[in-house]
């Protein structure tokens, strides 16, 4: 119930993600990579603060300019404060005018002398510079940049046509304002008295400077941040290539696998990848190879259980239909052997059948146990003496002094070792000796073998005494005691214990055949 608990808060933290399971690999490797460079070259829209903060200092600046230049006007002569207003103006490119105290304007830097500076006729900019205009408006629009009046030259040249300067002959103290330029640049004005009488200073700046800046931290970032998109643009869809088109091969392989319309789908398997993409090819292709022979098995395995079956229940039919018309009690008793033997050979074979179709699935769901393997063949071969099963052979058991520990099932392992008996008590002349060893090998694994002095397994022969229903008795042997399983189910018991089963020559070189057990030696517990 707590297992089901947690999976059901997964799910649910999941099902919260749902919406991205629409998105496709590729749409999701594109997102994640270009979210940060997004996110980055939303810097360009803050950089509103950066042209503040130059804004300020030049407010300050101009400020600054204003006071010193009012001071040093004030007290001189007025051919000495036209001077003063050229040579100012034209070091710092300024705009310089003197109101009276009835606020007339009695000197402008512009008319006694060439004008230090001039705003640039939008009509014959290029068009790159149009652009940059269009985009500081956009920025301002999604930053929310508070509006700034337009520069525009009042009509009548008085004071009070100017509200900095209004404010400033109203407050006796130094004013600044901010207004734009027909090109988009900012225009500083700043407005102070001069002296005691009332007059005025306005001096006026275009900080086309302060543009341009803003302009080309800008242009960088964008660039920057341009280059970085389109050089993520190509790695990402390089990765979800790397990654995407694999999956997609796998996937339309396994899709013709499930519907079986081509037999011989060839799963790729990308040897040259070593990461994980190729580790999944790889396993899934060693899945359909082992689903395919599987298949493959069964209906192998299907054609001969039908075959098997078929002919006992074709001699138990002709002895039941003989039956009925024959009077002869003899040979109806005859007749009636012959199906009892038929029906025990049926039963016998829908046991092996069953056994055979479900050890394997059985064993991977039972939890192994330690044992000794030499313990329990010295369980097996007494059990058999007692019960008189080796029919006058005799079981000679040798084991090692220190055991053989082996993990694995001890029940199902325990019926492999009596069909090797089985089958060497039935090939072994009668008073021969069955040799059972067990034994370790150099590869930590402990070997079971079963030998007798039987007719041996020709080489060319041995693996097929393992195939499902080949039998081969030998001649004393009453025909259909045996359905031919028994050792193909022996070795499906080994192979689900990781081991190995193989028909051998004995080693001394005489008659008879050897059936060696190899199983993996017990990890030895350290105290």
């Amino acid at each position: 119930m707590a297992d089901t608990g947690f999976r059901d808060r997964i799910d649910a933290r999941l099902d919260r993600l749902s919406w991205s399971r629409r998105l496709s690999l590729t749409t999701r490797i594109l997102a994640v990579n270009l979210l940060p460079l997004a996110l980055l070259g939303g810097g360009i829209f803050y950089l509103d603060t950066y042209r503040k903060q130059l804004l300020s200092e030049r407010y300050k600046l101009a400020r600054i300019e204003a006071q010193i230049t009012a001071e040093a006007l004030a007290g001189a002569s007025r051919q000495r404060q036209e001077a003063l207003l050229i040579q100012i103006g034209k070091e710092q490119k300024m705009r310089l005018r003197m109101f009276d105290a009835e606020g007339r304007l009695w000197a402008d830097s512009f008319e006694l002398d060439e004008p230090a500076f001039e705003f640039d006729d939008v009509g014959d900019d290029p068009f790159s510079i149009e652009f940059a205009r269009m985009l500081d408006r956009w920025v301002d629009t999604i930053v929310g940049a508070d509006p700034i009046p337009d520069y525009i030259e009042p009509e009548q040249p008085v004071a009070d046509a100017w509200p900095e300067l209004a404010r400033a002959r109203e407050e006796g103290l130094s004013q600044i304002q901010l207004r734009d330029a027909p090109d988009g640049t900012p225009v500083i004005n700043a407005a102070v008295p001069v002296g005691l009488n009332g007059a005025t200073l306005l001096t006026t700046r275009n900080a086309i400077d302060i543009t341009e800046k803003v302009r080309q931290a800008r242009s960088t970032l964008g660039i920057a941040v341009f280059v970085a998109l389109l050089g993520s643009i190509f790695l990402s869809l390089y990765l979800a290539r790397t990654i995407v088109r694999p999956l997609q091969s796998l996937a339309r392989a396994a899709v013709r696998v499930r519907l079986g319309r081509e037999r011989e789908v060839e799963v790729p398997r990308l040897p040259d990848r070593r990461d994980e993409i190729g580790a999944l090819a790889r396993a899934v292709s060693d899945m359909t190879n082992a689903l395919r022979q599987r298949i493959d098995a069964v209906e192998h395995f299907a054609a001969d259980v039908a075959h098997e079956i078929k002919n006992p229940l074709a001699s138990l039919r002709s002895a039941i239909e003989s039956l009925g018309k024959v009077d002869d009690p003899d040979l109806r008793q005859q007749l009636t052997g012959i199906a009892a033997h038929d029906i025990r050979r049926i039963d016998r074979l829908v046991t092996e059948i069953s056994d055979a179709s479900r050890v394997d699935a059985e064993i991977s769901r039972t939890t192994f146990e330690r044992f000794d393997l030499g313990d329990l063949a010295a369980a097996i071969i007494a059990a058999r003496e007692d019960r008189a099963e080796n029919d006058q052979r005799r079981v000679e058991l040798s084991r090692p002094m220190g055991g053989a520990q082996v993990m694995g099932v001890p029940l199902r392992l325990e019926r492999v070792i009596e069909n090797l008996l089985d089958n060497a008590v039935s090939f072994s002349p009668p008073g021969g000796v069955i040799e059972v060893t067990v034994s370790h090998d150099d590869h930590e694994r402990v070997v079971l073998s079963v030998c007798d002095q039987g007719p041996g397994i020709p080489e060319d022969s041995r693996e097929k005494v393992f195939q499902r229903f080949h039998s081969v008795r030998p001649d004393a042997e009453a025909f259909g005691n045996h359905s031919g399983l028994g050792l193909a189910i022996a070795r499906t018991i080994v192979e689900a214990h990781d081991g190995t089963l193989e028909a051998r020559g004995r080693p001394d070189g005489t008659t008879g055949a050897c059936l060696v057990l190899s199983l993996p030696a017990a990890i030895r517990s350290r105290h």
